[in-house]
């Protein structure tokens, strides 16, 4: 029996709510006990949503708004047969780009930090002479790729070998949402659903487009390279993160209910929250994983971009992609070597890296009427794992697990530590 309260230490920052995790036999059950906590008012004999309850009936989630002491009741609940698995804290999560979450909160911290201006100025010097060094002969290498048809990434995955293209496929995006004015995808079926209060899925940050654009972009886009795996496959665009980058726990439970209930075999999560060493992984998701992954949903998930390896420093795997039922996935350079700013597998429960993708220096569809944008990340990296997961269920039929298995062997072994790249890079069919 998993302990009710779950301590769970993990982002920065929390909303207040609770995730209650329900046994898929006994949903109902569970939700009449959330009945008879007080202040708590269901709108519907039914329902769905409550003022103090969103509830998740396909997942068997709800998210509650609760003080602890009226969830204490809970823990007494031990026995085997309880309705209630798991309670855990609500958590904010982040679109992840580059080697920093882009956290609002953490960059309004640094610069309200007071450091003297001549130390500001000699650490800027000092890191202007070691760019100078050792940045040209990094660029070299990234752009020794030659993307004047195709990017390194489509490249690399063997994409523009392949006769697939995701046609029937239906790949749902879990991000900022989607800029619906972009060119490349005029007449391309498109459904989607904002989870953000008072916010259009129009997309307002540029993360969800340029994920959707390597995911399921254009065979031919209106200029050249070709950035896009699962060209025809069914977009659905689930805006879980808003204009600033961030989201709530809830929110994104929301959109993964949204794509399973409307059929789509692939998640595309681009988004977490950081993680400690020893730090466990949400009982709540990785039921839902759990519960997707046997509906025939495959969710895939960013490791993480907090590591900084030319400093020594490597983090472990970011929540929600350390649930073992997550496929997460780590970033490569276009020299096949990890990303420095990428997570590794370091937390002996679940967190560990499962496959890896192009995710530096990564070209694909941004807001109008910049239309397109190269930028580094996890983030770059899940989006061409979930392309070439539709593209081998289109030419297997294989979903959930299995598709999983087929991702798994079908990846190319790399000369680094699987710890870092899982079973290697991901390939197309």
């Amino acid at each position: 029996m998993v302990n009710h309260l779950n301590p769970i230490v993990a982002s920065d920052e929390m909303t207040g709510r609770y995730l209650v995790l329900f046994r898929e036999d006994a949903v109902a059950e569970g939700m009449q006990m959330l009945t008879e906590l007080p202040n708590i008012n269901l709108s519907s004999a039914e329902p769905t949503l409550g003022d103090n309850v969103i509830f998740l009936s396909t997942l068997g989630v709800a998210v509650v708004q609760a003080e602890p002491e009226q969830l204490q009741s809970f823990r007494f609940a031990t026995e085997d047969n309880s309705p209630i698995l798991a309670i855990e804290p609500e958590r904010v999560l982040y679109a992840l780009e580059g080697s920093e979450f882009l956290n609002p909160k953490l960059e309004r911290s640094l610069a309200s930090i007071d450091i003297a201006a001549d130390y500001l100025k000699g650490y800027r010097d000092a890191v202007n002479f070691l760019a100078e060094r050792l940045l040209p002969a990094q660029e070299a290498q990234l752009q020794a790729a030659d993307e004047s048809v195709a990017t390194w990434g489509l490249q690399a995955t063997k994409v523009v070998n392949s006769c697939f293209s995701g046609k029937g496929i239906k790949v749902a995006v879990l991000d900022t949402g989607f800029d619906f004015n972009h060119p490349d995808f005029a007449g391309r079926s498109i459904i989607s659903k904002s989870f953000i209060p008072g916010e259009e899925v129009q997309d307002g940050q540029g993360h969800g487009t340029h994920c959707i654009g390597t995911a399921c972009g254009s065979r031919q886009p209106s200029l050249l390279p070709r950035y896009g795996v699962a060209y025809n496959s069914e977009i659905y665009a689930g805006k879980v993160l808003s204009n600033e980058g961030r989201g709530s726990d809830g929110g994104i439970l929301q959109g993964i209910e949204w794509a399973i209930a409307n059929g789509c075999k692939i998640i595309s999560m681009s988004l977490g929250a950081r993680t400690q060493v020893g730090t466990p992984f949400s009982p709540v998701y990785e039921a839902v994983a759990q519960r997707a992954l046997k509906s025939g949903t495959l969710i895939i998930a960013a490791a993480g971009n907090e590591s900084r390896r030319s400093s020594g420093i490597i983090n472990p795997v970011a929540r929600p992609a350390n649930c073992p039922s997550i496929m997460a996935v780590g970033a490569l350079d276009s020299q096949l070597q990890i990303a420095s700013f990428s997570n590794r597998g370091i937390n002996p429960q679940g967190g560990q890296v499962d496959i890896a993708g192009p995710g530096v220096a990564v070209y694909s569809s941004w807001l109008m009427p910049t239309q397109y944008r190269t930028i580094s990340g996890t983030s770059m990296a899940t989006p061409h794992t979930a392309g070439i997961a539709a593209l081998h269920a289109e030419a297997t039929g294989l979903v959930g697990l299995e598709l999983w298995s087929l991702l798994m062997r079908t990846a190319l072994r790399l000369p680094l530590s699987s710890e870092d790249v899982g079973a290697g890079i991901v390939q197309a069919p």
